[in-house]
């Protein structure tokens, strides 16, 4: 599984994604201290993956600073509790997801509903049914980190553990 996270300066969205079944689990937008909570519960076979904040030349303002204290609170507790952290730059997801570093939001968003569908409606939701806001960029960040890393089901760690410990 792969957590996603879009941070922000008072919320952040975060991604549950399983990386077997090539699916959404389950998606919120958080207020920054809930997330942090959410991170704290997630089982240590998790990889988190977190948008991380890039300097293109231009004048940032408090809001930006504010976020990068959120990414750091974030990355200390997974190290705290033994998870995977890897920052992700949004350039690198909008290249993935788009080739092109000029892409926007709005294309990245399409580019995901080209792949995985239509969103779709209450009364006939489609597989990205409740993505919205800050979710699609946690969700890009998700299925980027699944399509260009290596993952391994619980199962074959446990069974790689228990061939190691028997010596087969």
């Amino acid at each position: 599984m792969i957590i996603a996270i879009d941070p922000g300066t008072t919320d952040g969205a975060y991604v549950v994604w399983d990386c077997i079944s090539g699916k959404l689990i389950e998606s919120k937008i958080l207020p920054n201290d809930k997330l942090l909570e959410f991170i704290k519960r997630q089982e240590f076979t998790n990889e988190v993956f977190c948008e991380m904040i890039a300097c293109y030349g231009m004048a940032v303002g408090k809001e930006t600073f504010e976020t990068c204290v959120w990414i750091g609170r974030c990355e200390q507790i997974c190290a705290d509790r033994g998870h995977s952290f890897s920052r992700v730059y949004r350039l690198t997801v909008k290249v993935h997801h788009c080739h092109s570093a000029k892409a926007k939001d709005p294309n990245v968003r399409q580019a995901l509903i080209d792949r995985f569908g239509v969103v779709g409606t209450k009364k006939a939701p489609g597989p990205l049914w409740g993505v919205a806001s800050h979710i699609w960029s946690a969700l890009a960040i998700a299925t980027y980190a699944a399509d260009t890393t290596t993952h391994k089901s619980a199962v074959d760690e446990v069974m790689e553990l228990s061939t190691k410990q028997t010596g087969s």
